[in-house]
């Protein structure tokens, strides 16, 4: 994939993209194409999670140390949706870490359904999966890329659907606990580690 300083400046702010879900939530519709109930009852689910996770997450003192030695600039380029249930733990998590750079890592957002050349770009096992969240350097050259979710939870969740037992609403649950238990600590852990490797 190119990417160009247009397109970056073109893709949405953390803040812009909440804003734009609370505007679609106020007239019944979401991100996407589908505004079914479902979707939305999703997406009002999804905002009060983040309006959680950003007053409680903390980052570890690793990742804090590792920010503060950051040498070059990057862009992490999220794909993402509102009615996702993943990217809405994860989203303030990566707005946590962008904070923390100070200035090293800015924060795009684009959206899945509008930009499927670059989501099949970045299929997980086959999969338009999101969040995704591409690294770009300062070139804007993809360096990295990381998602949908933290390994663990994502070896779990292929486990999960594989269960004829449970239903979609079963392991989505399971999924949100997961979360919580985990309270960020390896998504941390992982962008760390993918950090040390570039």
């Amino acid at each position: 994939m190119t990417y160009t300083k247009e397109f970056i400046a073109h893709s949405m702010s953390y803040e812009y993209y909440r804003n734009l879900i609370d505007t679609l939530l106020e007239v019944d519709k979401t991100t996407g194409l589908n505004h079914s109930a479902a979707m939305i009852h999703y997406t009002k689910m999804n905002v009060q999670r983040m309006k959680r996770l950003d007053k409680t997450i903390q980052l570890n003192d690793n990742f804090i140390d590792l920010s503060s030695r950051i040498e070059k600039t990057y862009t992490w380029l999220v794909i993402t949706e509102a009615w996702c249930g993943d990217a809405a733990q994860i989203i303030p998590i990566i707005k946590k870490m962008s904070d923390a750079s100070a200035g090293k890592i800015m924060l795009k957002f684009i959206l899945r359904d509008e930009h499927l050349d670059i989501m099949d770009a970045h299929l997980t096992n086959g999969s338009r999966a999101i969040p995704k969240v591409i690294i770009l350097d300062d070139q804007l050259n993809e360096v990295a890329s990381w998602g949908p979710r933290p390994k663990t939870l994502q070896t779990l969740v292929i486990d999960w659907m594989k269960d004829t037992e449970l239903t979609h609403e079963d392991w989505s649950e399971k999924v949100h606990a997961w979360y919580t238990k985990d309270k960020t600590q390896e998504i941390q852990n992982e962008i760390k580690s993918l950090f040390k490797s570039l």
